[in-house]
């Protein structure tokens, strides 16, 4: 699970209402995919009405888990008349997100009704092992860093899928960003281009908005500049790892109490460099945009 780091965590990754809300939102879009052009013409035509059954899903990988309560909320919203799935599906985990698996391990069990059960499997089986392999990916970008460097996603996330991605990297060990546009002020490189004055321009514009401000540098001067002011946190954009320690040290004599994160051009093999130059925190896209499912099967 996640570290203690200096960091806002949104509001939307942390209350069970607004989770169930997107969540729900998701299943639903997930069972229109399945179900919302007629029935399950195969299912029905060879299981028996009311035939009960009992499924384990299994992990086939080792791997850290994730989106099982976005499971739970899955078969509750099927449980809707609207979708004319008549009996219900218990779903009952066996371990908890965040939790490490290896091969063989029974990760939840599903008993209930059977016609039902195989309806909902692939709708299941896709929310869990996206999950999972998120938080897996994210867990090994986090065992290469120093202790005190977090490792942070950004809002490259798939429409729809965001709550599920964002949680499943804290479930990984990451450090979430913003959640959405109006969580933080963040200042990227568009915005300094488009500010006369350039970088401290733009962060006289937005020192004083009552939100947590990043603001982004992609050169060693504009950071000179930008420390001046001792924002709070700055973004060093597709710096290299020799710039990176200069900056670091910049930092260290000018402001600080600034914090300073890596991102743009980090790797899986470069990022264990970036994480010893003495950054905060480096910020991946490939958590969420780049992943690998864990494999996980119904049995």
């Amino acid at each position: 699970m996640v570290t203690s780091y200096p960091f806002p965590i949104p509001e939307a990754l942390t209350n069970p209402r607004l989770i169930r809300q997107h969540f729900a939102r998701m299943a639903r879009a997930g069972l229109e995919e399945d179900l919302g052009y007629g029935p399950d013409l195969t299912t029905l035509s060879t299981i028996s009405q009311g035939e009960i059954g009992r499924r384990v899903v299994r992990s086939r990988d080792a791997g850290v888990l994730s989106g099982l309560d976005a499971v739970t909320v899955l078969l509750e919203v099927a449980s809707e008349p609207e979708w004319n799935l008549e009996g219900r599906v218990e779903f009952r985990p066996c371990l908890n997100n965040g939790d490490r698996v290896d091969p063989g391990t029974a990760v939840a069990v599903l008993e209930g009704d059977l016609r039902v059960m195989l309806q909902v499997e692939r709708t299941i089986l896709n929310i869990l092992s996206h999950a999972c392999g998120i938080a897996t990916h994210t867990a090994q970008w986090v065992a290469q860093m120093p202790e005190g460097v977090a490792v942070r996603d950004s809002r490259k996330t798939l429409p729809g899928l965001r709550m599920l991605q964002k949680r499943a990297v804290i479930h990984g060990g990451g450090t979430p960003h913003r959640w959405a546009l109006g969580d933080q002020v963040m200042v990227k490189d568009n915005h300094v281009g488009s500010s006369e004055g350039g970088v401290l321009a733009a962060y006289e514009l937005v020192k004083d908005v009552p939100h947590w401000v990043e603001i982004e540098v992609d050169t060693l001067e504009q950071l000179r500049q930008l420390l001046q002011q001792k924002p709070t946190q700055i973004l060093l954009d597709n710096f290299t790892v020799k710039d990176t320690c200069t900056a670091v040290d910049m930092r260290d004599e000018l402001s600080p109490e600034t914090l300073l994160e890596s991102s743009g051009g980090i790797t899986y093999d470069s990022a264990a460099m970036y994480g010893a130059t003495g950054v905060d925190s480096i910020a991946v896209g490939a958590l969420t945009h780049s992943v690998r499912v864990l494999d996980l099967g119904l049995d």
